[in-house]
């Protein structure tokens, strides 16, 4: 289990993350800790599917550059999530379910250009 992962936004890119991460994809926002909130930035509850829940953090970075190769991806119902992020506004774009043992899956870009991954429950 992985308690979270973090990905970056730059400075004021808070609300663009939370249209996507609670706008779009209904995640709860989780209140970042005092002494981290002064550092900007913001959590997420990611829902577990068949697991416990984790969480994303996104943190501000000084020197952003939206992350194109590296990513997170996460188990979801795919075809839900993917009409969900369509509805919105983001990109889907699937990816050959023979890439990874048959598995569902697409990539897409976060509020700030990241890279993003869901991938089915087997």
């Amino acid at each position: 289990m992985i308690h979270h992962v973090q990905v970056a936004c730059p400075a004021g890119g808070e609300d663009l993350e939370r249209a996507f991460f609670s706008g779009a994809l209904g995640w709860e926002e989780v209140p970042k800790p005092p002494l981290l909130a002064v550092r900007g930035g913001c959590w997420f509850r990611v829902p577990g599917v068949g697991g416990p829940d984790g969480e994303l953090h996104v943190g501000v970075d000084d020197d952003f550059r939206p992350a194109v190769k590296a990513h997170p991806a996460f188990v979801a119902d795919v075809e839900a999530t993917a009409a969900a992020l369509t509805s919105a506004g983001y990109p889907v774009n699937w990816a050959d379910p023979e890439e990874i043992q048959g598995r569902r899956r697409f990539h897409t870009r976060d509020g700030v250009g990241n890279r993003i991954e869901f991938v089915a429950a087997r």
